[in-house]
């Protein structure tokens, strides 16, 4: 199971160079992982500096992890990504759910499958 990325960022944007140097890799990977990777969009500036956010770095930490950790090919980590983005929109719906309600279906579910199990 992946572990969730727990770095404490304090700054609202980071250079190229800063989010290089997190994950130990030369910016020009970087700026590569953005051309492959449409899920990285990093702002960029007047001057044509791209600032990343929290939620770029996450992205970047994702496919790190899918590409140089776990030995996945680019078009593997891309499929990857897009399959673990639906995982992550379910999730968060299912968050937004009260736990009482789940619960209810729940032991609601449970008790229609013991039904049939009876019969």
């Amino acid at each position: 199971m992946e572990e969730r990325f727990s770095q404490n960022f304090n700054k609202l944007y980071y250079s190229i160079g800063e989010v290089a140097d997190i994950f130990g890799v030369n910016a020009s990977l970087i700026r590569f992982w953005e051309k492959e990777f449409d899920a990285i969009n990093p702002k960029k500036n007047a001057k044509g500096d791209r600032k990343f956010t929290p939620k770029d770095i996450e992205i970047v930490h994702r496919i790190h992890d899918l590409v140089k950790v776990k030995g996945y090919t680019l078009d593997g980590a891309k499929k990857a990504l897009k399959s673990k983005s639906k995982q992550i929109e379910v999730s968060e719906s299912i968050g937004d759910l009260d736990a009482d309600f789940l619960e209810m279906k729940l032991l609601q579910i449970k008790a229609d499958l013991l039904k049939l199990k009876i019969v």
